[in-house]
């Protein structure tokens, strides 16, 4: 899924809605930078582990949380919160004959 399809749907699901004003399309921008912070939170995840080892500060090997897990948690309901601002849920999505859900 690429960030400029989601950010057109998210477009034309106001336009169908007849809400595509400024305030509503600034929260699409705001929910598109959460989209790319979650990117790299997932990529951050996949590449160290929901727990890394790391060295204390005398040295010794310890297993820590992964900080991205819970940042990840937090920009997803974030993200729910903005789609819920938008007046966007399942259960109103309006599609077109060439729309992918």
């Amino acid at each position: 899924m690429k960030k400029a399809d989601v950010r057109q749907s998210l477009i034309k699901q106001l336009e169908d809605k007849g809400a595509n004003v400024s305030h509503f399309e600034d929260l699409v921008n705001d929910y598109m930078n959460f989209w790319s912070i979650k990117s790299k939170l997932q990529t951050d995840i996949r590449k160290r582990g929901i727990v890394y080892e790391d060295k204390s500060s005398v040295g010794i090997v310890m297993q820590k949380n992964n900080p991205s897990v819970k940042e990840l948690v937090n920009v997803n309901r974030q993200m729910l919160s903005i789609l819920r601002e938008l007046g966007l849920s399942t259960d109103e999505i309006v599609c077109s004959d060439d729309d992918e859900l």
